[in-house]
This record gives C-alpha cells, structure tokens and sequence, in this order.
C-alpha cells in the first residue's frame, strides 16, 4: 500500500514538471548569449607562411645520412661442409659453451672463435653467416662443420655434405 502511494506521488511529480525542463538547452557562452561552436568555416583564412631562418641555420636537405656498409668480406677459399646436431646438442663445445643445433654456429680448425663467417652453398646461391664456436671438422677433406640450422638455410640436410664457399667477414 505505501509502495502504490509513493509510486503515484513520482508519477504526478514527473507530469508536474514544465515540458521546457525535458527539453536540452543549448549551450551559449557567458558573454553576448552567442553559440558555443561556430558553425561556419568563413572566418578562417589560411595561415602565414613560416619566417625565413635568421643566423646560422643548417639545411637539413643538404645532409646525406650516413650508408650502413656491410662488413668486408675476405675470401677464404672452397671446401665441403657438413653439419652436425641431434648428437651433439646440449654437449660443450670447444670455445667452452654450449652446442645450441638451433643456432647459427660452426666449427673450424684454425679460426679464432668468434669468427663470422659467410657459408655460401653455390649450388642454391644461399649463404648464410655463422659465427664459429668449436674446433673440427676431424673427418677427412671437410672444412667446416656446420650446425642443423645453418645446414637446413643452405640446403645441406638431404645429402648431409656439400661444396661451400667460405669468407670471413670482418667489420
């Protein structure tokens, strides 16, 4: 019963109210009553064009930035590579690290670690840069041991061997 009669007094408030109260006022500045907002682009007019530079400037269109130059690289002869991985992964490598098959890494018998060298498969045309970490090949005429990775980028996995060419690369 007190819900009906506070529901009715609500209802005879609402009707109660002025209709101007429902509607939205439009906004006006606190000066001159005159919209917020213009509506009209006819009072812009295009900007100035910017000052002439005064004193020492420099002309930034004059300046070429410096090419980035791939490192040099030296010519270290032909041989065959091979690659080794499942076998070795996870065991130390000469350098005192660890064999990572996933990395672009290589073994060589004479170069500093450290070494980048660019392994280039002539026969695809596609080269890759290994950075050497171990000592071998110790298998007869092969100059380079490659890891799983670098061997699958040359193309080197179905026959496990192939002729390379071999350059350091020096920055």
């Amino acid at each position: 019963m007190v819900n009906r009669a506070l529901r009715s007094m609500v209802i005879l408030a609402a009707l109660a109210m002025p209709a101007t109260a429902a509607q939205p006022q439009e906004r006006t500045h606190a000066v001159g009553g005159q919209p917020a907002f213009e509506t009209s682009f006819a009072r812009f007019e295009a900007l100035p064009p910017p000052p002439e530079p005064a004193g020492r400037v420099v002309d930034l269109s004059t300046i070429e930035p410096p090419v980035e130059v791939a490192p040099a690289a030296r010519p270290l002869g032909v041989g065959v590579a091979s690659y080794y991985g499942r076998r070795f992964h996870g065991r130390r490598t000469a350098s005192g690290e660890r064999f990572d098959m996933h990395a672009l890494t290589a073994a060589h018998r004479t170069l500093p670690f450290g070494t980048l060298v660019e392994v280039t498969n002539p026969s695809s045309g596609k080269s890759v840069t290994v950075r050497i970490n171990d000592r071998g090949p110790f298998h007869g005429n092969r100059v380079i041991d490659v890891s799983r990775e670098a061997a699958s980028q040359l193309g080197l996995i179905r026959r496990g061997h192939g002729t390379v060419h071999l350059a350091i690369l020096e920055p």
